[in-house]
């Protein structure tokens, strides 16, 4: 903050926050928490896909507030619960919800990142964001860009976490001002928006866009879209390794890593059902030349049942040793 930036005083009301797998019973509790007096709105993306959710239901029988799916271009209400719905990015704009069909990210629809990034730029440093339990690195990105635009990160202990590879991504990321465990998340999100604090205003918050476009992404690699087959890019402005496409579909690396596992054990099956169909010939074969008359390559038929089973063997093997992925890397001692 430069010392002639003026100050203004302000809540810090608008919460949204980021979960996956073991999440739910943190929402829960948070739900739980919130007064029927506060003083902010929350916003919840959890990744339920193309899924009915029922997150809604659960966190307004949990709680005193209300929880609903937004309705597209609906005005923001205090003292509200907004849950994504399936197959909808949630984004904040012009003090709206505003709902997207745009390109999955990190696999999901909806997802993280669009949520936090659209709060960065709209409500800058009235923003906290919270990352929880989950897999991949989804709201890593938009939580840094929060930071960016003045707000506060809180990041669920990843070692405490059910599944610690979304809060651990987005502390590695960026040191978080909050890392808690989960069962101090919902004290803590009912405190800071109660208290007013002197902040510069956001300037940074213009820079950061709801979507990603192509010349976001820095050079070009030899890798393609596992959504759509595209060329890929790499970004790394936030000192995250994050691949999108022309598209805008966007990944993270271990999330990259994965699906190009997926794509080579998807391959490896077609090879295989075609080598048990080929055996299963070959067994066919065998019988009717047992019964010919005459030499009908019997030899041939039972070398090639032998060399399929053996190759098919082969790839069972393969598959059984494919490596564990998913799992950020432990950080080097010391």
């Amino acid at each position: 903050m430069a010392p002639d930036d003026p100050q203004e005083p302000l809540r810090r009301d608008i919460i949204v926050i980021g979960g996956s797998a073991g999440s739910l019973d943190t929402l829960r509790a948070i739900a739980l928490a919130l007064p029927a007096d506060f003083a902010g709105t929350v916003f919840i993306v959890a990744h339920v896909g193309q899924s009915r959710s029922i997150l809604p239901d659960l966190l307004r029988r949990a709680g005193k507030l209300t929880a609903s799916h937004p309705r597209e271009q609906e005005r923001i209400r205090r003292r509200h619960i907004y849950v994504a719905p399936p197959d909808r990015h949630m984004l904040i704009e012009d003090g709206n919800v505003c709902l997207s069909r745009g390109p999955r990210e990190h696999f999901t629809r909806p997802a993280i990142d669009p949520l936090f990034r659209s709060a960065a730029r709209a409500c800058g440093a009235r923003v906290i964001g919270v990352v929880l339990s989950g897999g991949g690195s989804d709201g890593a990105v938009g939580l840094a860009a929060i930071q960016d635009a003045g707000g506060l990160a809180v990041v669920e202990d990843p070692s405490e976490a059910a599944f610690p590879d979304m809060p651990q991504t987005a502390a590695s990321l960026r040191e978080p001002d909050f890392v808690t465990r989960a069962v101090d998340i919902p004290a803590l999100l009912v405190r800071l928006p109660a208290e007013r604090v002197l902040v510069a205003p956001a300037k940074a918050t213009e820079g950061v866009p709801v979507t990603m476009e192509t010349n976001d992404f820095e050079r070009p690699v030899a890798f393609s879209c596992p959504e759509c087959g595209g060329a890929l890019k790499v970004h790394l402005k936030n000192g995250l390794d994050e691949y999108g496409c022309h598209v805008g579909h966007r990944f993270g690396a271990m999330e990259l890593l994965e699906s190009q596992y997926e794509g080579v054990e998807k391959g490896i099956y077609v090879a295989l059902r075609m080598l048990n169909e080929q055996a299963e010939f070959a067994r066919r074969m065998i019988a009717s030349a047992r019964n010919a008359p005459l030499d009908n390559g019997l030899v041939y038929w039972e070398r090639l049942q032998v060399q399929a089973e053996e190759q098919a063997e082969t790839l069972r093997r393969f598959l059984e040793q494919r490596p564990i992925v998913g799992l950020m890397p432990e950080a080097a001692d010391g």
